[in-house]
């Protein structure tokens, strides 16, 4: 029976809130499914769902592990590197592709197992685009599962582009700008971790978002 693994961060485990295992289990009941949120844990498996971790993974985890899958929120090659989803909401799109590719030694530049897409309305605060970006996840999971193993990867073609990390500064409103300018800035605001913030005659403030 192939085994799989999910892979999540301790640290970073969004995630592992939106994706029922049990019931992934049940759906594809063919594979023996492990949840991990230790590199040192996963070794051995048939595939590997790499999920929000944040940490390095070294050429000898791939090595240990028949296929390593990671998530990314952006048309490969275009939109590689740090918080995808983010910046293209700053872009205006409501339509964010997502796709299945291999981890590889190289950044985000691995062959492409699968695509879905993430459709917003314009309205959704940092909590749903997570739900959002969940959903696609367990999609993107899912098809790869019914599929496997006959899954043809594609590699990717086209120009490379890459998204800066995001800092303190990118999350901050300009006062003398309208609301409505800056409401996707306050919709991808974590109002826990990285909330919006504004500065007026020297003195900063925060600024938190919630649906009436």
């Amino acid at each position: 029976m192939p085994s799989v693994a999910l892979l999540f961060d301790r640290k970073n485990d969004w995630l592992g809130a939106h994706i029922d295992v049990g019931a992934l289990r049940e759906r594809h009941g063919s594979f023996t499914i492990d949840t991990h949120h230790e590199q040192r844990a996963v070794r051995g498996y048939d595939v590997v769902f790499v999920l929000g971790y944040t940490r390095i993974l070294p050429p000898s985890f791939l090595n240990e592990n028949q296929l390593c899958l990671v998530v990314h929120e952006s048309d490969l090659p275009r939109g590689k590197g740090f918080s995808p989803v983010q910046w293209q909401v700053l872009e205006g799109r409501r339509e964010i592709p997502v796709c299945l590719f291999e981890a590889v030694e190289a950044v985000d530049a691995g062959p492409i197992y699968g695509h879905d897409v993430i459709r917003l309305s314009g309205y959704e605060l940092f909590d749903d685009i997570r739900a959002a970006q969940a959903q696609a996840t367990l999609r993107l999971i899912d098809g790869f599962l019914a599929s496997h193993p006959h899954v043809k990867p594609e590699p990717q073609v086209g120009e490379e582009t890459f998204y800066p990390r995001r800092t303190q500064a990118d999350d901050e409103l300009d006062v003398d700008q309208p609301l409505r300018s800056q409401f996707d800035r306050l919709r991808i605001a974590n109002n826990d971790a990285w909330p919006a913030t504004f500065t007026i005659d020297g003195h900063r403030y925060v600024l938190r978002i919630e649906r009436a």
